[in-house]
């Protein structure tokens, strides 16, 4: 596999001279522009002893998912001797690049002389979208990737990551997370009261509303487990999963985000509240009737609908989405698929 980095003449990477090298193990080539040729292993670079350039070795791992060394020719034996990094990395499915984030250079100079000689390595690789973390500890490094050409992509707490997209045309790499997955559970017990909740903290819209409670779930959780914890730390209520009622899909909620919103019916197993008083005014079990005739709920359709078809559920009018293991050939990974059952039962 033969690589040619096409660098300016004027660079430091340049040479006239024909490098003959001996044969490797791993039939990797990398050749400069200008002749001088690379081949995979520990191999030195031989060339006149007349020439005015020098060299010595650049263990050469370009099918492993390994860093890279080159030591640079210099023009001149006066000159330090320069060596330059391939950055540490590995391929994904997609035919891209994942950077490393521990091996990243710290120096300024040394990390502008990776991406400068790593890029155009994986360009004539053929590869597509690179994919670099920059840790927080890192983070003088982002203004040098942007400079050279990478582009924002999603930042955590710990890190940011950056995207650079090789190929000519529109960048094809997933775009960032673009929507937030909230919860909401609707708890009726035997006597047809609702447990509700009055937030601190609300829209205007929404001041003095007894509402179910909701709240969103966290990374790697399900929505059924996510939906049972939100309600047992704001109210102390345990309760159990039963099925999604309806789901609420709203644009341009949070920094231009979109929302999904999953209304869950739960089954109570215990009744004692206990608040949460950091995120909540007060809480209580309140009759459905009580609770149907806010204004709120008599006012807004959609609240009105979700309701609506709690109740039917309850009652066995409706029938939602329960949630059911299933292993997919994919993956081998296990998963939860939510559908709705014909019969109107809960049975695989």
């Amino acid at each position: 596999m033969a690589l040619d980095l096409k660098l300016p003449n004027s660079s430091f990477f340049h040479s006239p001279l024909n490098a003959e090298l001996p044969s490797a193990k791993n039939h990797c080539s990398v050749s400069i522009a200008g002749g001088l040729v690379f081949k995979a292993g520990n191999l030195g670079i031989r060339h006149p002893s007349s020439s005015n350039y020098f060299s010595t070795l650049w263990p050469c791992r370009i099918p492993h998912k390994r860093d890279r060394v080159l030591n640079v020719l210099s023009p001149d034996k006066s000159m330090n001797q320069r060596t330059i990094e391939l950055l540490e990395a590995q391929e994904d499915e997609y035919e891209g690049i994942i950077i490393d984030p521990d091996c990243l250079p710290m120096s300024a100079n040394a990390f502008v002389a990776a991406l400068r000689t790593s890029i155009p390595a994986w360009k004539q690789m053929g590869k597509k979208g690179l994919w670099l973390k920059i840790l927080a500890e890192q983070a003088d490094l982002v203004p040098i990737a942007i400079k050279e050409g990478f582009s924002y992509h999603h930042a955590e707490p710990g890190y940011v990551m950056l995207t650079y997209w090789i190929p000519k045309g529109p960048c094809l790499l997933p775009s960032s997370a673009s929507h937030q997955i909230g919860v909401g559970g609707f708890v009726l017990n035997d006597k047809k009261e609702v447990l509700v909740v009055k937030e601190k903290q609300c829209p205007c819209q929404c001041s003095g509303i007894w509402k179910f409670p909701t709240g969103f779930i966290n990374q790697s959780e399900e929505l059924f487990t996510g939906v049972v914890r939100e309600v047992k730390e704001e109210t102390g209520i345990d309760t159990v999963f039963l099925e999604v009622i309806a789901i609420r899909h709203a644009h341009e909620v949070l920094f231009g985000k979109s929302d999904l919103l999953f209304i869950c019916m739960l089954k109570p197993l215990s009744f004692e509240i206990s608040i949460d008083e950091s995120e909540l005014e007060a809480a209580k079990w309140m009759p459905l009737d009580e609770f149907l005739s806010q204004p709120f709920y008599q006012d807004d359709c959609m609240s009105r609908k979700v309701v609506d078809l709690c109740v039917a559920m309850h009652e066995n009018r409706f029938r939602g989405l329960s949630a059911h293991e299933v292993v997919s050939e994919l993956d081998g990974k296990l998963s939860f698929l939510y559908y709705g059952s014909n019969n109107g039962s809960n049975e695989d």
